[in-house]
């Protein structure tokens, strides 16, 4: 069976974080593994407020010597890592052990928040991990806090900020486009390999209940290039399955709700009827 990791937190009403990818990763029909760097917590008596709680080195390192040194992947994600020492060790992992098939998510901000978590940490992820990754798949906010760009806004803006964020390293620059574009009749996405730019459009799903889309878009990606997928069909086939996900997305409380992994069952993917 094909493994595949993901490095991120963990959140507690998971929706997001590594139990997003760990879904995806099974719907994809991989064995998937998680590096746990930090716990993502949501307090009911604050109105769904967050609080962050990162794991230390010694536990973060033990949890990727065991992934990665002890087993093996044939691809591996990124998400919300929290500390400098979690972006240096996803750092030395992934370029110790070769991981080629690396997605980079760059998780700057909680659901529901609109700063970035931590601007200094951002920059280190970007020096360090964007060089390293395969594709890097920010939303329009992480596309601006990565090219430098106030504002991307628009399409012609989702270029500019893929062409800075490709000349610093990334191979693939996804920008998520979404729902937050404005004036957009469809979900507008856009893929630049470092050349051509690759505009994916899919069914524009209105709902309120998103959280955990980035995670999943990106470790479906990441799923697609274990299983051997070019990068463009890794991210056409990603696109369909939050499509799918999303058009099933449901209230977990009143605060919040999460997309449904298993709904694309109902296309046809990697031989199951699904239409």
């Amino acid at each position: 069976m094909l493994k595949i990791a993901t490095i991120a937190g963990s959140d507690a009403s998971g929706g997001a974080g590594l139990e997003a990818d760990l879904k995806t990763y099974e719907e994809y029909g991989l064995y998937g593994m998680a590096a746990v760097t930090l716990v993502a917590t949501m307090d009911p008596a604050r109105q769904w407020a967050h609080d962050v709680f990162p794991l230390s080195e010694k536990a973060i390192r033990a949890q990727l010597e065991t992934v990665f040194g002890g087993v093996g992947v044939a691809a591996a994600k990124s998400g919300m890592l929290g500390s400098f020492y979690a972006v240096e060790l996803t750092r030395e992992y992934i370029s110790a052990h070769k991981v080629w098939n690396y997605v980079l998510d760059p998780v700057m901000v909680c659901k529901g928040n609109d700063e970035a978590l931590n601007p200094e940490l951002n920059s280190a992820l970007a020096a360090k991990l964007l060089p390293l990754a395969l594709v890097v798949t920010p939303n329009l906010f992480e596309a601006g806090q990565l090219s430098g760009l106030k504002e991307v806004n628009s399409l012609e803006k989702m270029r500019e900020a893929a062409r800075i964020i490709a000349d610093k390293g990334a191979a693939n620059v996804f920008i998520k486009g979404g729902p937050k574009l404005p004036q957009a009749a469809q979900s507008v996405d856009l893929l630049y390999d470092g050349k051509d730019f690759h505009q994916l459009e899919d069914t524009l799903i209105h709902t309120d209940w998103t959280h955990g889309a980035g995670c999943t878009t990106s470790a479906a990606i990441a799923a697609g290039l274990a299983r051997g997928l070019r990068v463009y069909e890794a991210v056409a086939l990603a696109k369909k399955f939050i499509t799918a996900s999303l058009s099933a997305s449901f209230p977990l409380n009143r605060w919040v709700g999460p997309g449904n992994p298993s709904h694309w069952r109902k296309n046809t993917l990697f031989g199951c009827d699904c239409s």
